[in-house]
């Protein structure tokens, strides 16, 4: 089969090839999907460079542990191992698997379900991890309440574009922070009211949040503090910082800081468990959610995609078709 292999840490112009590879050996309780559509996520970016370096002790040292990138999929189950019970061949899902960047992938059937209907195989693609970590944001501190007060600070990435639509299907007022060119984006997803952040603040303004989810990570704690309600939670899901640690030192921060504060500062990170998948296609197919698609590439333009996201600016998500 074909695939995106990396075998070693560098730039993505330096270390990604489509290569002829062996299809991947199906496990009893796997199924194989014949992949269409793959995206690639913010953390590839890093990933690929081996950073930050502190990550690599789980990664691998000196290069990939796993050659074929990627984790999110959709596509049509080709094969089912001896002791599945959920799939059978032709089936069209998606969920999350190691080296989705390839014509086929194998999955284990607690991490994939039955595509929603009403989503494409790009957009199904789309949802599951980036989907997961906003859903888990929005309850770090509970059920979301109706009219509760939530900032999303990062709304029009991939992350934040889905927290924005799952607060507002839960009831809550929603505050969206982005760039100029993305506040049509998020009005459009649901949000109450939005913050240009080239313009105007949020952490100097009049109004505190019971709930901020920051996927930027590009302000410091005490800045978030100052917007949140005493009481409130900050959710902390991106992080910036050096090669060694990335925003390691800010959640360890924020860890040590919270029983010291009438604030709860969390920082996230996100469980793959099938529950929430299955609530994710719920949301979907009510009408409630539906991913944001940034650009579309061919496999083969897996450069192209891996750097546009490197900006930092992107909208939604960036998909490989298969």
């Amino acid at each position: 089969m074909k695939a995106i292999v990396q075998s070693r840490y560098g730039s993505p112009d330096d270390v990604l090839e489509l290569a002829d590879v062996e299809e991947p050996t199906l496990g009893d309780d796997e199924v194989l999907i014949r992949v269409l559509a793959a995206p690639v996520a913010g953390d590839d970016w890093h990933l690929m460079r081996g950073l930050p370096y502190v990550a690599r002790f789980e990664t691998g040292l000196f290069k990939p542990k796993h050659p074929i990138p990627g984790r999110e999929i959709a596509g049509h189950v080709a094969a089912v191992g001896a002791r599945t019970k959920w799939f059978k061949p032709g089936d069209a899902v998606f969920g999350w698997c190691g080296g989705a960047l390839a014509e086929y992938a194998a999955a284990s059937e607690e991490t994939i379900a039955l595509k929603p209907a009403n989503l494409t195989f790009e957009e199904a693609a789309a949802l599951p991890i980036s989907g997961l970590t906003a859903l888990q944001a929005l309850r770090a501190a509970g059920p979301i309440k109706p009219d509760q007060r939530v900032l999303i600070n990062g709304a029009s990435g991939g992350v934040g574009s889905f927290a924005v639509q799952l607060a507002r299907c839960y009831g809550a007022d929603v505050t969206a922070v982005c760039s100029t060119r993305n506040l049509e984006l998020v009005w459009a997803l649901g949000a109450n009211r939005t913050i240009d952040y080239t313009k105007q603040d949020f952490a100097r303004g009049d109004a505190s949040y019971d709930l901020i989810v920051d996927v930027v990570g590009n302000r410091r704690l005490a800045d978030c503090r100052r917007a949140l309600a005493p009481g409130g939670t900050l959710v902390l899901v991106g992080g910036t910082g050096g090669r060694w640690f990335k925003g390691t030192q800010r959640f360890l921060t924020a860890l040590v800081l919270t029983p010291f504060v009438s604030q709860t500062l969390r920082p996230l990170i996100h469980s793959n468990n099938k529950r929430d998948l299955l609530e994710l296609k719920r949301l979907v197919e009510s009408g409630g959610v539906r991913p944001v698609i940034d650009a579309r590439y061919p496999l083969s333009d897996v450069k192209a995609a891996i750097r546009r996201l490197g900006d930092g600016h992107g909208r939604g998500k960036v998909v490989l078709t298969v």
